[in-house]
């Protein structure tokens, strides 16, 4: 017997195609099935995709909008965006071989599509500039943080890198700016356990037995703030903020923790002050040594939080 092997359709602007198979139901056509399959997408945006050629066949064939059902096909789509706000700062490419990059992204910028954004994030912005259509990133930070990211430039060698970060081979360094309390026991250890809370954009610390480990060292005393070395050795979402706030000891400019802000327009005035500084390993396909830090930094204008906290500048211009 063969094994089916998926013949995805090549990428359009740096973005690859997503995947559907086709389940047996009472569809009649193409359209209806992926109208209810997809129900944040209105049925009008589905129909202008099927007439763009923008949803294809493992064979590259155009899908017609009434074209009818048919179980066990597998459809491949691009994702569109009607309208997707420029974000104005740019990563800078640290290093790279033949299986590595590393990037230096900026504050604001996503690492790869979601939401609102998909040409706008570094993956995108990458393959379109070097014409890497297999570039992947090993790990990920988050939007609101700016720093170290890894990505992997061959399919083949993905999985060892990828190794590195599962079994913790990867010492990590981030950099924060947040209260001052001379009054704990420094340096320490914030262990605990980080679930999903009630809101889809927070996390939380629960009684159970601890999965998120950070080793927190202050730098350096900035009048009511400080600048503080955190070491996460495992690598919840949102880990680090989380373990700030809960030592309360909020990283300034962060609108999730402890409270939720609405979400708006970015202000670009006040980045959230975390920064993965630096990263260390040894690589797996060389053996060589590796160690990288970011060109950013938080210290320049940290007196201006402790001074005018309503009227900052970036940290990392």
């Amino acid at each position: 017997m063969s094994l089916y092997r998926p013949n995805p359709p090549p990428a359009r602007n740096g973005v690859g195609p997503s995947c559907v198979v086709l389940q047996p139901g009472p569809w009649a056509t193409m359209l209806d099935f992926l109208v209810e399959r997809f129900p944040g997408v209105p049925a009008h945006q589905w129909l202008q995709r099927l007439r763009s050629g923008d949803v294809v066949d493992d064979q590259g064939q155009t899908i017609a909008p009434y074209a009818a059902f048919e179980a066990g096909r597998r459809l491949y789509y691009y994702r569109a965006l009607a309208a997707e706000p420029p974000i104005p700062f740019e990563a800078v490419v640290l290093w790279q071989d033949d299986h590595l990059l590393v990037v230096d992204k900026p504050h604001f910028l996503p690492v790869v599509p979601s939401g609102k954004y998909l040409q706008e994030t570094v993956l995108i912005r990458l393959k379109n500039a070097l014409g890497l259509e297999a570039l992947s990133p090993i790990h990920r930070i988050d939007r609101d943080t700016a720093g170290l990211v890894l990505f992997s430039k061959q399919v083949g060698s993905r999985a060892a890198y990828q190794e590195l970060f599962r079994t913790r081979q990867v010492d990590k360094t981030y950099e924060c700016i947040a209260p001052w309390n001379p009054d704990l026991p420094w340096p320490l250890r914030r262990e605990s356990r980080i679930v999903a809370s009630a809101h889809f954009m927070q996390q939380t610390e629960v009684e159970g037995v601890p999965n998120a480990l950070t080793h927190i060292t202050p730098i350096e005393v900035l009048g009511t703030l400080a600048r503080y070395a955190l070491k996460p050795v495992t690598g919840q979402r949102h880990q680090l903020r989380v373990h700030m706030a809960a030592l309360g000891l909020p990283i300034v400019g962060d609108g999730i923790y402890p409270h939720l802000t609405p979400e708006g327009s970015a202000d670009y005035k006040r980045p959230l002050q975390l920064l993965a500084k630096s990263i260390a390993f040894t690589d797996p396909i060389t053996g060589s040594p590796r160690a990288f830090e970011s060109v950013q930094k938080l210290r320049e204008l940290a007196a201006n939080f402790s001074k005018s906290p309503t009227d900052n500048g970036l940290l990392n211009k």
